[in-house]
């Protein structure tokens, strides 16, 4: 069953993004301000839409138009969302209300609820969530940031999520970024981190799944999309999701007061951070972080481990969902397959083949939460768990973890009471994974 299955799980592609700008990515980034919307509609397909071939007049015409609608809508101060208060940091505090206030002052917890701080601060958890920890971490001051272009930037970021994606959008970034910040104050770590450590953790997590599409990365490849054309079919999403937050990153102006030479340097890490969630690198990943605990020789003095670390840290944060409480983590699962789901509609409907886990005939819930659980979360986390020492944290996230692969194959098994040999092996699942096969 083993054999089977991993090759879903941990496939990668011939040649892997290494996590440094090569020339084609550099040449891209000097030549767009903003990344191209990555749009998913079927209906400007040809029923022969398993070749690839686009209408692409219509798809122009639909693209002009999206990108009227952003720029209209780019900036949510003409929507009233900033705090109109000369020289306050704390930049939405007029926004607040007392619930979301309260929460705010709990947001370093692991049970933290997304959901409910999202409806709290009406759709606007990313943006609360970003200004809050900016200035809990006082990086307004130190990089010298002015508040008009923070928010700018910020509200463009949260823009363009998709809310129509049930777990790509807004809200799945709030809760990575929530994430980040608990283990950016593991004790192992926190006493290391520069102010530029933190700023970078805090904005790829905001930013590292940024105008995702809602599908993954073989469904753009087979459907010829433009962006799997332009990324060589390697990290396409990632690659994207990148490169939009540096045209966000200039065309809001966030960092224009830096010298030049700074703000190339963000831009580039910020890659490096956003390009590791790419679940093809997970073995990758993990053997060098298995292999430094191993051999003890981490040391977080030097900048270039501690970007290791937080490019582990969030992987973590991005795949942390199946460590939440019971609660929060099935609420995730249950939007991550309905993705999928969607996304194997879609094949259905223009006679493509159907991508492993999005048949939802075929592929339960239940099923997909455990082939994730065992082959993708736990070997990261039980690594994570040695690298903090372990720490509170890192436990109870083990604990939830066990608990909840325990439910999910109590849950199959009702569904599936037939199947008494995989309801006696709960350590051998059948399924898939859950945020796997291509789509962090």
């Amino acid at each position: 069953m083993f054999n089977v299955y991993l090759p879903l799980f941990l496939s990668f592609f011939s040649h892997l993004a290494d996590g440094r700008l090569n020339t084609g990515h550099a040449g891209v980034l000097l030549a767009e301000r903003r990344g191209s919307y990555p749009l998913i509609d079927l209906r400007i397909l040809k029923s022969n839409a398993q070749q690839g071939e686009v209408e692409t007049g219509t798809r122009r015409k639909v693209k002009r138009l999206l990108s009227f609608q952003r720029y209209c809508h780019a900036s949510r101060l003409l929507r009233g969302l900033v705090s109109h208060s000369p020289g306050s940091l704390h930049l939405l505090d007029d926004d607040y209300l007392g619930q979301a206030a309260h929460m705010l002052s709990k947001v370093g917890t692991w049970n933290f609820d997304i959901f409910l701080f999202d409806r709290l601060t009406n759709g606007n958890s990313l943006v609360t969530l970003m200004c809050h920890l900016f200035n809990v971490y006082d990086l307004i001051h130190h990089f010298q940031l002015d508040m008009v272009k923070l928010n700018r930037f910020l509200g463009m970021v949260q823009e363009d999520y998709h809310s129509q994606n049930p777990y790509h959008n807004a809200v799945h970034a709030a809760d990575v970024t929530q994430a980040m910040y608990c283990y950016l104050k593991e004790p192992k770590l926190a006493e290391h981190l520069s102010p530029l450590d933190i700023f970078l953790g805090l904005m790829a997590a905001a930013a590292h799944d940024v105008d995702h599409p809602g599908v993954n990365q073989p469904f753009l490849i087979k459907t010829r999309h433009h962006l799997a054309s332009l990324y060589q079919n390697t990290s396409v999403l990632e690659s994207h999701h990148w490169r939009s937050t540096v045209g966000m990153l200039r065309e809001s102006g966030l960092l224009s007061h830096l010298p030049a030479d700074m703000s190339q340097d963000i831009e580039q890490r910020l890659g490096s951070l956003i390009l590791a969630t790419d679940i093809n690198r997970q073995n990758e990943f993990l053997m060098t972080f298995r292999e430094h605990l191993d051999n003890q020789d981490l040391d977080l003095q030097l900048s270039s481990h501690r970007h290791f670390i937080l490019q582990i840290a969030l992987k973590c944060a991005d795949v942390c969902n199946p460590c939440r409480v019971w609660e929060l983590s099935r609420q995730w699962s249950e939007r991550v397959c309905e993705e999928f789901y969607r996304q194997g509609d879609l094949e259905r409907r223009f006679d493509l083949e159907i991508s492993p886990l999005c048949n939802q005939q075929a592929d339960s819930i239940p099923a997909i939460q455990i082939g994730f659980i065992s082959y993708i979360v736990e070997p990261l986390f039980e690594e994570w768990h040695r690298f903090t020492e372990p720490s509170l944290l890192s436990q109870t996230m083990l604990d939830h973890l066990h608990k909840n692969k325990a439910n999910w194959g109590s849950l199959r098994c009702a569904h599936t009471p037939s199947d008494t040999q995989s309801c006696s092996q709960a350590e051998e699942p059948e399924g898939g994974v859950g945020e796997g096969a291509d789509i962090s």
